[in-house]
């Protein structure tokens, strides 16, 4: 039983650690899109492609909150489940 928590204890690590990352690298993604953002631009009609282009990282910087959502959640229940099991071997150890 004990080697069998032990087992669920690491893989369970492993899973929040790797979510953790790609959840880290997607905040970082997206911090690099904001930062090419501009809050306003003053253009006229021969600089049109730069509105568009502004428009494209607004879109991309929207498609990237629901999965930064996401990945949060479970990189939380992910942590607390991982945390509730090793207190639980500490607690049955004793």
């Amino acid at each position: 039983m004990q080697e069998s928590q032990s087992i669920i204890l690491t893989s369970l690590m492993i899973s929040w650690g790797v979510i953790t990352a790609f959840l880290a690298a997607l905040v970082i993604y997206r911090g690099t899109l904001s930062s090419k953002e501009d809050d306003q631009i003053f253009i006229d009609a021969a600089e049109q492609n730069y509105y568009q282009e502004q428009q494209l990282i607004i879109a991309r910087v929207s498609r990237l909150t629901t999965p930064i959502i996401a990945l949060s959640v479970i990189s939380g229940l992910l942590l607390l489940t991982s945390a509730g099991i090793w207190v639980y071997r500490g607690l049955t150890a004793i």
